[in-house]
Parts: structure tokens; sequence; C-alpha cells
């Protein structure tokens, strides 16, 4: 009941009304039946506009965090997760992954629309990250069609880490559902389910137009964060070289 109500009486048309979300080929989901859709990930509002901007429910997987988060705010933040049918996972990586797998493949054995992520992660810097092989195995395992999508735009109205989001407008690219039934019962075979991870990414790319790199967004992310780590202390030097030649001078 709270999913419909936020999404067609509170937040749906205030959005709509604010960022005026174009979309194109929602005519390629299916009206019934189990479906994933799989999205490159450049903002948390990602999972708000779409959402909103097609008829059928959505649920995404989340990552638990959000619903064991402490205190007040942590609470809010669960109940409001749950109440519009957002299913936690662990995202630590190891058994958490199948674990992760198996709740999405029992979402999908109810006939819902399941949304994801398969870079794993939101993009650091709005570039499309290698996919994951999660997704071709929920593809597998459920029998369900994966339906490409490209966001665009949301990284500029709410870049990663901003709570304010800008005005701007955001587009919604769908693709047509991609049927992988000819690898049924190959759900172990890593090279398969790379193949199709890439035939995903590929046509996610195709809508998004964005640059394609390689690695994992995971594997940036640690890389850019060891690089701030490793030139924070150069900077540290750098300000008390400056504040010796100040002291210097006023000695002076």
């Amino acid at each position: 009941m709270l999913y419909g109500f936020m999404k067609n009486v509170v937040a749906g048309p205030a959005l709509r009304l604010t960022f005026h979300p174009w979309i194109e080929g929602v005519e390629n989901i299916p009206v019934d039946g189990p479906v994933i859709l799989a999205s490159n990930h450049m903002s948390f509002s990602d999972s708000i506009f779409l959402p909103i901007s097609i008829s059928r429910r959505i649920t995404f997987l989340a990552k638990s965090e959000y619903f064991t988060t402490p205190g007040v705010k942590g609470r809010l933040t669960a109940a409001f997760f749950k109440a519009v049918g957002q299913v936690p996972v662990d995202r630590t990586g190891g058994r958490s992954a199948d674990d992760a797998i198996r709740t999405g493949v029992e979402v999908l054995k109810t006939g819902a629309v399941l949304g994801i992520y398969p870079e794993g992660t939101r993009s650091p810097d709005g570039r499309l990250y290698r996919g994951r092989v999660g997704v071709a195995r929920m593809a597998l395992e459920a029998g369900a069609p994966v339906v490409p999508v490209a966001m665009i735009g949301t990284d500029k109205v709410q870049p990663p880490g901003q709570v304010r989001p800008n005005l701007g407008r955001v587009g919604i690219r769908i693709g047509k559902p991609m049927d992988f039934s000819r690898y049924a019962g190959m759900e172990n075979d890593r090279l398969v389910l790379r193949a199709i991870t890439d035939e995903i990414m590929y046509a996610i790319l195709d809508m998004s137009e964005q640059e394609y790199v390689d690695i994992y967004a995971s594997t940036q992310k640690s890389r850019l964060a060891k690089q701030a780590r490793e030139a924070a202390p150069m900077a540290s030097q750098v300000a008390d070289t400056d504040e010796s030649e100040d002291d210097s001078s006023a000695a002076l």
C-alpha cells in the first residue's frame, strides 16, 4: 500500500513535476511474469526515478546496511525500505553473494519485476564498469528474461555522496527483452555466465553511450581510495612546509 501511495500520490507526482523524466521503450517491459531490469548505476536516485516511470512494481535487492543502521534515522530508513518492498542482501562477498542470488530468484519465481545493478555498486565517475555474473545466474535459474535499462543524467541530478539533488532532467532508455533460455541448465558454467553478463552490459552501453571500463567498479573505487590516502600525507607535508616558510617570513 505504501509503495503505491508513495509512487502515485506523494513522491511520483512531485518528482515528475520537478525533473520531467523522459522514458523510451517502456513497451519493452513484459506486462506480466518474472523479468529482470538490469540497469547502469550512477546515482542513488536511479532507484527512485525508474520505479516512478513504469507501471509495474519493482523490487530491488537493497544493501543490508539500509536495514541494520542503529538509531532513530536507521529505524526509519529500515521501515521505509521494508514498506516499499525492498529486500535486504548482504554484499560482503563469499557466501553472501549466493544468498543474494537465491533471494533474487525467489522474488522472480513469484512473477515479480526484479531491479538489478550488474555493476554491483554506483559508478565512481559516470563510466560503465564490468558487470558481475549474478544477473546471469538469476536469469538462468529463474528462467526470466533480462530487460536492459540505461539511466541518463541521474549523476548530474544527484551526484554520489550528495543528499540534496540538483535541478535537471532525467532520462530512461529501456531495451528489448533478452532471452537466454538457450543456456538453460548452464548456470554453473562461468564462461556462459560471463558471456551472458557481457552481452547485457553491451546492451546497456549501447543505450547509455557511456565510456566502458573493463574492470569492476568496486576495484576502481578501491584504487581511488588508495590514491586519496597516499595523497593525504603529501598534502600534509606541503602544508607543513608552507607553514614553516610563513613562520620564517614573519620572524624576518
